[in-house]
């Protein structure tokens, strides 16, 4: 199996994801995010993105039911099914889910962000938390009629409440089931940069010996993205790699290793 993530960023080349994914026999899970088009209808419905960073350093989007209804609109609905209608011009057996159908991925609410905010430490309180299960029955139904899922946010919690959870946590619990021979993310760069300044500082291999180096020294999303690659390898993921989703065939490039690999 693989499991791809699709950045939410604008510019990833679903038209070529999807041809490169119609030319795979194996099984497929794709998780995508959709931020680009959330901000875009944040801007056009005046409504205003609380974005945080915890005392631990890691950039967060504070999710109250605002938040969440954009997630149904820009992510379940108008990104999902997007990439859903492409990847079915291609011949991709393409299903959309949001991890709220069929208590797809169940989550646990968290506490709250722990910020500080004018020298205080705050604890704030939103819908999201930790995804904790999924519905394995429904996915291997899905996969054995050879469809190929494709999942975002929201998720439910236990009180079948829809809260927000991050599609790196979403890609290790499912890896966790499936054992995928390798996790594909595509972003919008060339890879993880040793300078992000320069576009050209690719660096090319990680080992999981390294990785927390790299942790303790990057900061914000980047922060949160290594962190769940380290738990990905942790939990048996045998090779991941981070590639351009804005190139021809960005798929085909994971396969070849191009990118950063991390083993």
């Amino acid at each position: 199996m693989i499991i791809l993530k699709i950045g939410g960023g604008k510019d990833i080349n679903i038209t070529g994801v999807a041809e490169d994914l119609a030319a795979l026999s194996e099984p497929l899970l794709i998780v995508h995010g959709a931020n680009a088009w959330r901000d875009e209808l944040a801007g056009r419905m005046g409504w205003e993105i609380n974005r945080v960073t915890s005392v631990s350093g890691f950039s967060s989007t504070l999710s109250d039911t605002g938040l969440i209804d954009l997630q149904m609109m820009a992510y379940a609905g108008l990104r999902n099914k997007r990439i859903v209608e492409t990847l079915r011009q291609h011949g991709v057996n393409a299903i959309g889910l949001s991890g709220l159908d069929g208590a797809l991925i169940r989550g646990k609410r968290n506490a709250g962000i722990r910020v500080r905010q004018k020298g205080k430490l705050k604890l704030l309180k939103d819908f999201s938390g930790k995804p904790r299960s999924i519905n394995s029955a429904l996915l291997d139904m899905l996969l054995e009629a050879g469809y190929v899922p494709v999942i975002t946010v929201p998720i439910i919690d236990e009180n079948n409440r829809a809260i927000n959870s991050e599609n790196d946590d979403i890609v290790t619990l499912l890896n966790s089931h499936y054992k995928a021979r390798r996790v594909i993310q595509l972003i919008e760069e060339k890879g993880l940069l040793s300078d992000p300044a320069d576009r050209d500082s690719l660096v090319e291999k990680v080992t999981h010996a390294d990785l927390e180096t790299w942790i303790n020294k990057e900061q914000g999303r980047i922060k949160r993205k290594l962190y769940a690659i380290g738990k990905l390898l942790a939990g048996g993921a045998h090779k991941v790699v981070i590639t351009d989703g804005r190139v021809v065939h960005p798929v085909n490039a994971a396969l070849r290793d191009k990118g950063t690999v991390f083993e």
